[in-house]
């Protein structure tokens, strides 16, 4: 017989034990004995051996058993030895977690970590997991830019076989980029190529960026960064042909190498379209072109016409439309011709929708603003519009849509990605006011409550003179179905006291004002991009404590008035918006008839549109008009009914700057008519992506006139009032904050400015 040793530390991993003691080979095995269980049953042992009694001392299968126990995880360390015809089995269990913790890391909380890592207490621990889940670990700090960290695991004994695992985490400095380099380049300088990166350079000043820290990811994506500034350039050979980070001798910064290959520079040659479906002439769908022949060739303008096209193209009633570009190359004088051909598709049907990133959003949420549904006939332009829906919500900071065919059918999964943001808010407003002095707001509000889509928020507005509080709640799909629902409760208390406006001052108070009611509304798309919504308010109206020398118009309405109105708007919304640029058209026509019972009966008609239009990358301009009308039926308008217009339209002006005033006392008594218009440019400030501060320049312009009583009482104009100013948004840290300055440079001596205006807030 011969003496065979069985060996399984390579198997077992570093610092394992696991072995059979030197067996004789040959003879049987008259019965195995287990030692060393606590918590794991021996007849558990015995399953994972492949030897029983009656068997053959064999090595082969006895290696075999001892490494299917130690495949189990359960064991820490195995030994199998003989003694005469028993075959003995011992057993050293691994000890159970009882609590797992993290000590040192300062940049990334315990919550963050804890989801990386595997283990779980009550779970069996093994080094192999340990040593996963410090990988793991690892990989979360690098991808934050600390390479310099380190983790060591420890463990602390505890009774019955139970440990605590603790990582302790040396974090070390964060690993910036110190540099980024280019090599290749001729067209473009460093710096010009820096701003089309992620990547940027560390400095002193980006103290709440993140970008300026190595992510390998980061870099990835900045190559395509790269193709995709030349290929819109008109470098259609150009390539990467490497991106490489090299660490510094300190370990403290990464210096970054992107090597290029430009190639020539291209310009559009001939631009054609061509299509091969019945009843369909290029010259129907010419205006979906944006690539003209003799500009610099660009790629993603050929994107934006395949899209047009596709979309124009499906608008025609075409549900199955494939547009593919064809180019010609001609290297002697650098063009690329595009033929756009128009064909007819593969009939494809949507065989479902898969949602995902959604964690507080419900499916239903997401799925009801698709224009498509499951067994639909795929149609490009309607997915288009469902994902500008979805963006359009608010509810996500990324939507992506794509397709994916199923092999063999004629059906394709339409696959929605979503990345979830803030939906709450916490709003801080501040202000200050000629005639109210500080102005102060605060509104708390919900637009994707409990994951529904619902919207709830609260409002309180204080001044010198002034007090609202306003709860409101819509409910977007009323019922189940597309129809919105929602009520609004409101009550407001004006005082009017020691006013100083246009020369003009009163040393008392001048009257009170109170109201307190309520509304319903319900809202239901007509067509695509059109909406109409229903409102009716009723409110219990009170002015009291006028003082005698106050306005006789102000004295004709004191008392208490029950005020009963519908109102009704049309709107359309051709607006879509990505990374904070709008761009489109919107439009509204608004009518109120007060008199469905009620104290008062007039009737209100408010028109208004806006066009956002992008100029350059990251730049836009903006232009608004309002204009407003009403009438009593019967009886004159009453103060607190008529339209009090100023910095909500004409910034520079406070907010009832522009109102037409009682000549002998100087007190705003509301217009009958007004209009008013803007012109914005908005840009970015320059502080690169993790500062997104955006800039503004403004000039609005507007008036309000007309009311009921003597002209000769009353200090009105209908001469537009200028202001022009600046301003700036940033989606700060702790959320957004809005700056306004505006400084009348046409105005009326009686008007009342508001300089200064500025809110904030944060979300959650």
């Amino acid at each position: 017989m011969s003496l065979i040793l069985l060996s399984l530390t390579t198997v077992a991993g570093p610092g394992s034990v696991a072995q059979a003691q030197s067996i004789t080979d040959g003879g049987q095995i008259g019965e195995i004995v287990i030692r060393g269980t606590q918590r794991i049953e021996p007849t558990t042992v015995r399953s994972y051996l492949e030897v029983d009694p009656g068997d053959r001392f064999d090595a082969q299968e006895l290696n075999r058993s001892l490494k299917g126990l130690y495949d189990t995880g359960l064991f820490e360390d195995v030994v199998l030895s003989r003694e005469g015809d028993r075959l003995i089995v011992d057993v050293q269990e691994n000890p159970i977690i009882n609590r797992i913790a993290f000590e040192g890391n300062d940049e990334l909380d315990e919550e963050t970590l804890r989801q990386e890592v595997e283990l779980r207490p009550r779970v069996v621990y093994t080094r192999t997991k340990v040593q996963n889940d410090v990988d793991r670990l690892l990989e979360v700090y690098r991808r934050n830019g600390y390479y310099g960290a380190e983790i060591e695991p420890k463990l602390i004994e505890l009774e019955q076989n139970r440990v605590d695992l603790v990582f302790e985490v040396d974090e070390g400095p964060e690993t910036e980029v110190r540099a980024i380099n280019f090599v290749g380049n001729e067209a473009f300088s460093d710096s010009e190529l820096r701003d089309q990166i992620a990547t940027e350079e560390s400095a002193w000043w980006k103290l709440l960026g993140a970008n300026d820290t190595y992510d390998p990811d980061r870099l990835s994506f900045d190559r395509e960064q790269l193709r995709r500034f030349y290929l819109s350039e008109g470098y259609a050979e150009f390539e990467v042909r490497s991106a490489v980070a090299e660490l510094t001798p300190d370990r403290e910064a990464f210096v970054l190498t992107f090597t290029v290959s430009e190639g020539d520079r291209y310009k559009f040659g001939a631009i054609d379209v061509s299509s091969s479906l019945k009843g369909l002439e290029p010259e129907q769908v010419e205006d979906a072109i944006t690539t003209e022949e003799g500009d610099w060739y660009d790629a993603s303008a050929v994107e934006e016409t395949i899209s047009n096209l596709e979309r124009a193209v499906g608008d025609l009633g075409y549900a199955f439309v494939e547009v593919r570009p064809q180019t010609d190359r001609d290297r002697d004088n650098d063009t690329i011709g595009v033929t756009y051909r128009i064909e007819e598709g593969p009939k494809v049907f949507v065989e479902r929708i898969e949602i995902t990133g959604n964690v507080r959003t419900l499916d239903r949420v997401i799925r009801r603003e698709f224009q498509l549904v499951e067994g639909d006939a795929f149609n490009a332009s309607k997915l288009r519009r469902s994902r500008e829906r979805i963006q359009n919500l608010g509810f996500f900071k990324e939507v992506n849509v794509d397709t994916q065919r199923v092999e063999g059918e004629a059906a394709t999964v339409v696959n929605v990605d979503v990345q979830e943001q803030s939906t709450g808010s916490l709003t801080f407003g501040a202000g200050f006011s000629t005639s109210d002095g500080p102005l102060g707001a605060i509104q708390l509000r919900e637009r994707n409550l409990l994951g529904k889509g619902q919207d709830l928020q609260l409002n309180l507005t204080l001044s010198g003179a002034s007090q609202r509080y306003d709860l409101s709640f819509t409910e977007p799909y009323f019922m189940g179905e597309p129809v919105s629902a929602g009520f609004d409760l409101f009550r407001t208390s004006t005082s009017r006291e020691n006013d100083t406006f246009g020369g003009f001052s009163s040393d008392s108070r001048t009257y009170d004002e109170t109201e307190l009611g309520g509304a319903l509304r319900t809202g239901y798309d007509l067509i695509d991009r059109w909406r109409q919504s229903w409102r009716y308010r009723y409110s219990r109206r009170t002015v009291e404590n006028v003082e005698d020398d106050a306005a006789v118009i102000i004295k004709r309405s004191e008392g208490t008035t029950n005020l009963s109105s519908i109102t009704h708007r049309l709107s359309y919304n051709g607006v879509s918006q990505e990374n904070m640029i709008s761009d489109g058209f919107e439009a509204f026509t608004e009518n109120t008839f007060a008199g469905l019972g009620g104290d008062v009966t007039f009737v209100k008609n408010v028109i208004g549109a806006n066009y956002y239009q992008p100029v350059v990358e990251e730049w836009s301009i903006v232009f608004g008009a309002e204009v407003g009308n009403m009438f009593g039926v019967g009886e004159d308008t009453r103060v607190n009914d008529r339209f009090f217009i100023g910095s909500d339209e004409v910034r520079g002006f406070d907010s009832a700057g522009l109102s037409p005033r009682d000549k002998p006392t100087g007190d705003p008594i509301g217009a009958k008519n007004y209009y008013a218009g803007t012109v914005e440019l908005r840009f970015p400030i320059g502080l690169g992506s993790d500062l997104p501060v955006r800039g503004r320049i403004f000039a609005d312009t507007g008036a309000s006139f007309g009311v009921d009583d003597n002209p000769n009482q009353v200090l009105e104009s209908s001469s537009p009032r200028v202001a022009v100013g600046v301003g700036m948004s940033w989606r700060s840290p702790i959320g957004p904050l809005e700056l306004d300055l505006g400084f009348p440079v046409v105005k009326e001596d009686f008007d009342e400015e508001q300089i200064f205006k500025f809110s904030f807030g944060t979300s959650f």
